[in-house]
């Protein structure tokens, strides 16, 4: 839930800043929204890095699936690479279309996570679910912004 919370408080945050001054870059919801996904990303990607999250999110790979440390750090500096391109105007889409791509293929850990009550154990699947379609949604704001 962590990062649904970083993602409103920091995509408001920034557009009120941008409605309050003359910072021009927060003043439209995709700017705004890309601030936020980068944030959340940040947090998200950290999980891949730290004890105990890691050795969770280890646990949510699909058995049949090789080398799930080797994944869950690929994904970390995927999901860190894909924030960071959110904030640069010339690779913004196409870190938003990466990142739609990416949580599309992690799904399916997270299907897993919930049937088997394995790795990170904060919402059931209905919740997740619907949690992932608003971080999708929220690429393709900025992806079509």
């Amino acid at each position: 839930m962590a990062p649904l919370i970083v993602l409103a408080v920091v995509t408001g945050s920034a557009r009120l800043i941008g409605w309050l001054t003359d910072i021009c870059w927060l003043g439209s919801w995709p700017h705004a929204v890309a601030l936020g996904l980068a944030a959340m990303f940040v947090l998200t990607a950290s999980a891949h890095f730290a004890r105990p999250r890691r050795d969770a999110l280890i646990a949510m790979v699909p058995p049949r699936l090789p080398s799930a440390r080797a994944l869950v750090t690929l994904t970390g500096v995927l999901e860190l690479a894909g924030g960071v391109g959110l904030l640069i105007p010339a690779t913004a889409d196409l870190a938003a279309l990466c990142l739609i791509a990416l949580l599309m293929v992690m799904f399916p850990a997270n299907i897993r996570a919930a049937r088997a009550d394995l790795g990170i154990k904060t919402m059931p699947l209905s919740l997740r679910t619907l949690v992932h379609i608003v971080f999708l949604s929220a690429c393709a704001v900025v992806l079509v912004g």
